[in-house]
């Protein structure tokens, strides 16, 4: 009977242990899914950052306006035209 109660009492404290190593385990990987989903959180708003970067670099009117005062480009005049036609 003694022998019985004391693996009892052995199967009883391994088994506590084993559920706090359990529950510390799994408050370490919630902590660190939450850091991970704070960093998928930051990347997706810079993310943003640079799509709308991105198409104000890429706008018409700015894209023009480089050409006309860095390159020199202007427009054609209507004298420097030729139409040509498919017939």
């Amino acid at each position: 009977m003694r022998v019985l109660t004391a693996v009892l009492a052995l199967a009883v404290l391994v088994s506590a242990v084993a559920v706090v190593h359990t529950r510390h385990r799994h408050r370490s990987l919630f902590v660190n899914l939450q850091a991970l989903e704070q960093e998928r959180d930051a990347l997706n708003v810079r993310w943003g950052q640079l799509q709308l970067e991105e198409s104000t670099w890429g706008s018409h009117n700015r894209i023009e306006r480089v050409a006309r005062k860095r390159l020199g480009l202007v427009a054609p005049r209507l004298e420097d035209m030729v139409v040509i036609r498919d017939e």
